[in-house]
């Protein structure tokens, strides 16, 4: 009876880790090296210079965007990518998106059109 609980605990954990890892995106725009290195189809050279771009020219806005602006990510390349887990722009957010258009009504109102942040 052990063995078939440990078995079917084993079986349960390993399905888990792989598709817990399928699921869970790497947003462009907020990933280091590694996270982009960790998605399937960019290696080293690719991660480089896709944070290269970040820094010089600031986020990337949507596919297109990303396209047109790393060498060698093509929209059919950039599909991929997505469909690897690779998240791009601001519709992509998620949870933390919704966190940021909630912020600014925590903060109270404003004065002279500057945000006036009340502190607990």
């Amino acid at each position: 009876m052990f063995k078939t609980f440990l078995a079917k605990f084993c079986a349960a954990a390993a399905f888990i880790a792989v598709f817990s890892h399928a699921f869970a995106a790497v947003d462009v725009n907020t990933a280091n090296e590694d996270a982009l290195r960790g998605i399937k189809g960019i290696g080293p050279a690719k991660a480089k210079a896709i944070l290269d771009e970040r820094t010089a020219h600031g986020p990337f806005k949507d596919a297109s965007d990303l396209s047109k602006r790393v060498k060698g990510l093509g929209g059919h390349t950039v599909e991929k990518l997505q469909g690897e887990g690779l998240a791009i722009g601001p519709a992509n957010t998620g949870a933390a998106g919704a966190q940021a258009k909630a912020a600014p009504a925590a903060t109270g109102a404003q004065k002279n059109g500057a945000p006036v942040v009340v502190k607990k």
